[in-house]
């Protein structure tokens, strides 16, 4: 007969497990952000980039600040954490902005490769403002993860299509912007989050980012001559919102800064090359895509390189 486990040692195997999972929080994330492309491809067809993007951020915003206003505690910020809150909000309005506007004038693919880039500028904010430490393993694991991520998108499109000209060319200069303030968002987020929660630091910056958004509805429907009357509510529409707002936004953002909890933001980071392999296997389940003949062994080369970095902190 097996002797009993102490409560004492099995209450800490519980919570290394609890530790465990909830730093695979950004993976989950990643996961929920795998569909954005093709449903913002969807939301396109009936309302302009930056007006979906504020009504993601507004949908997002309204679910997280019930939830927190449930079961976060009164506050009083200082000065300098209301500016940071600030600066998160200005910088994920900004990545998202670039984002809409970027993939409505790429295509999946070109849209796909860029991602890889968002934790390579993660990577290095990190180390550079933040002071963590760029170990082999980590820098190892980026690595792999970026050749398996390269290897599923050139395998899944052609050549042509990642290389298209034209307006393609302003939409990859959004994406990159849309990549690089992200990794502010990421890493400038790391001490409010220390300092309160991963879910007040996603719902406040993202309260901060409405009025941002908002305010470039007007000035998208003045240059491009947008209606707003004439969007039509469809259930397709209202599907697609109700997905960038609950799941893309408001669940997924909570996941990525609830990783930062526990690990560097250059750890998370490693997780974000997950989303163009969901964004395939939701492309082949969903639209009948074949996900190409590299798909399986990128994406076997990108989770090798997702465990090293995922788990360099764990070797001290």
């Amino acid at each position: 007969m097996r002797p009993a486990v102490p409560s004492s040692k099995l209450a800490v195997v519980q919570s290394g497990i609890a530790t465990y999972l909830f730093a695979l929080a950004p993976l989950a994330a990643a996961a929920l952000w795998g569909g954005l492309y093709v449903v913002s491809k969807w939301g396109f067809d009936s309302v302009p980039p930056l007006t979906l993007a504020f009504l993601r951020v507004a949908v997002g915003a309204a679910a997280l600040l019930v939830v927190v206003r449930a079961t976060a505690p009164p506050r009083q910020f200082s000065r300098r954490d209301l500016m940071g809150f600030a600066v998160l909000g200005v910088a994920v309005a900004a990545s998202l902005a670039t984002q809409f506007l970027g993939t409505a004038l790429t295509t999946a693919s070109q849209g796909s490769l860029v991602t890889v880039l968002t934790p390579v500028f993660t990577v290095l904010l990190g180390v550079t403002v933040l002071g963590e430490r760029l170990s082999g393993r980590l820098l190892a694991g980026i690595s792999l993860a970026t050749v398996g991520t390269v290897v599923v998108v050139t395998g899944q499109y052609e050549t042509a299509d990642l290389l298209g000209a034209g307006s393609a060319t302003a939409g990859i200069g959004m994406l990159l912007i849309a990549s690089a303030t992200w990794a502010v968002y990421t890493v400038f987020g790391k001490p409010l989050i220390e300092r309160y929660s991963a879910l007040e630091a996603a719902t406040y910056s993202c309260a901060v980012a409405v009025p941002v958004l908002g305010a470039l509805v007007p000035l998208e429907i003045a240059t491009t001559g947008a209606s707003l009357r004439a969007i039509e509510p469809t259930p397709g529409l209202v599907v697609a919102v109700l997905y960038l707002g609950l799941l893309g936004t408001a669940a997924a953002w909570y996941l990525w800064y609830k990783g930062m909890e526990y690990v560097d933001a250059s750890v998370v980071s490693a997780f974000f090359f997950a989303q163009p392999v969901v964004g395939a296997l939701f492309g082949a389940t969903m639209l009948g895509e074949s996900p190409g003949s590299r798909f399986v062994l990128g994406g076997a080369v990108m989770a090798v390189g997702i465990y090293l970095a995922s788990t360099t902190q764990s070797d001290g």
